[in-house]
């Protein structure tokens, strides 16, 4: 049986532009679910830790950076884990990558005969790991857009004996009219052909399993989100490759939490919201600093209510990792006696509630849009007319 540690897309270094302030805590918060994943992993005494790519956000990192990845990776190895990383399209192994200016596996305290630390590279793209009688293959490239497939004749490349084939790659899986365009891609005919018996994968922050001939492939997903709207990040992956009493061997895939952000997504009824105060003092109530706050105001808003959702935001943004606030609500209609319909006010109201009630018939989503317009146009309007008795 071989045990193994999946993780990817770490983005070390990452700037967060958009975060301001913020910005340096979530970087804290990208290194401690790494060193969360290293905790996990010599917690299950794995047998390996792969990286399938951007554990860096960039090329350029400060030493400090890399000496603190360095320092995970020994505490690995002191725990007898053996680690493989590939490069990604973040750290791509073009002349300036952070894996050509740093040695690694010198900087974790291992010699290369251990092979305790490997970076594969497009010159040393696979790796025979005799004391877990497994071979890792990484095929790389040393600029960010492949040039071809990276499981391009996989299964003939000559490797010695081993019971395990592993790949480890930073790539797209083709999906006709998503990936063209991508740097990297491969198809899942291509897995199939591999002959491997686990693929693990990155470049997808959405943790996924899947399984094509016997080839079960995977997406760790980011450990800690990148962005605040990766709501499926925050995990890496337990595998277990073992052989059944038929001799056939199976894979099965687990999923864990490493990283702190939670989403929670809130839809609100406008009819039920008494004032801008109120909202915010509800919404306090589930403060919570690693919680990512995705609010939005439905449904028919009354007269009486007027919100600003940047004011409101800016009320909760202590309270909460990231929250935002949208208003999606929209005016009611007249209610009661309508003006005269000889007066301006009258003849106003008909008009645009008639219009109103004919694009939301249509069923259409540019009427229905048009239709919230005019809801806005009405409600203004009623109230710059208020009282008018002006005929026509």
């Amino acid at each position: 049986m071989l045990r193994l540690l999946h993780t990817a897309d770490v983005h070390l270094g990452a700037r967060h532009a958009d975060l301001g302030e913020a910005a340096a805590a979530q970087r804290e918060r990208q290194f401690a679910a790494f060193r969360a994943a290293v905790d996990l992993a010599i917690a299950e005494k794995v047998d390996l830790f792969l990286i399938a790519g951007d554990l860096f956000d960039s090329n350029v990192q400060p030493k400090r950076s890399v000496e603190r990845v360095a320092a995970e990776l020994a505490r690995l190895a002191q725990a007898r884990i053996r680690s493989v990383l590939v490069p990604g399209t973040h750290d791509v192994y073009d002349r300036s990558s952070v894996y050509r200016a740093y040695d690694m596996a010198a900087m974790a305290g291992t010699r290369p005969a251990e092979e305790m630390v490997t970076v594969l590279t497009p010159d040393h793209p696979w790796v025979h790991l005799s004391a877990i009688d497994a071979v890792v293959h990484g095929p790389c490239f040393p600029t960010k857009r492949a040039p071809r497939s990276p499981l391009h004749d996989l299964a003939a490349v000559e490797t010695p004996d081993a019971t395990w084939r592993i790949g480890v790659l930073h790539t797209s899986v083709a999906i006709p009219g998503r990936t063209d365009h991508d740097d990297v891609v491969v198809t899942v005919e291509e897995i199939a052909a591999s002959g491997l018996d686990y693929l693990a994968l990155g470049h997808w922050h959405s943790a996924q399993v899947a399984k094509t001939k016997g080839v079960t492939y995977a997406y760790a997903g980011a450990p800690e989100p990148v962005a605040v709207d990766q709501d499926k990040a925050g995990k890496v992956l337990l595998v277990t490759l073992d052989v059944d009493k038929n001799g056939q061997h199976t894979v099965e895939v687990d999923q864990r939490v490493v990283g702190r952000t939670t989403f929670e997504r809130r839809e609100i009824d406008a009819g039920t919201v008494g004032s801008q105060p109120a909202l915010v003092a509800d919404l306090m109530k589930g403060a919570d600093p690693d919680l990512v706050l995705d609010v939005r105001v439905i449904g028919v808003r009354p007269d009486a209510l007027d919100l600003d959702t940047t004011e409101i935001e800016q009320e909760l943004r202590a309270s909460y990792l990231r929250v935002r606030v949208r208003d999606v609500s929209h005016p009611a209609l007249t209610e009661g006696a309508l003006p005269p319909e000889e007066t301006i006010a009258g003849a106003f109201i008909r008009n645009v509630e008639g219009r109103i009630a004919d694009l939301e018939a249509t069923g259409d989503d540019m009427a229905r849009r048009e239709a919230e317009e005019l809801r806005d146009v009405l409600q203004l309007g009623r109230h710059l007319l208020a009282g008018s008795e002006v005929t026509l």
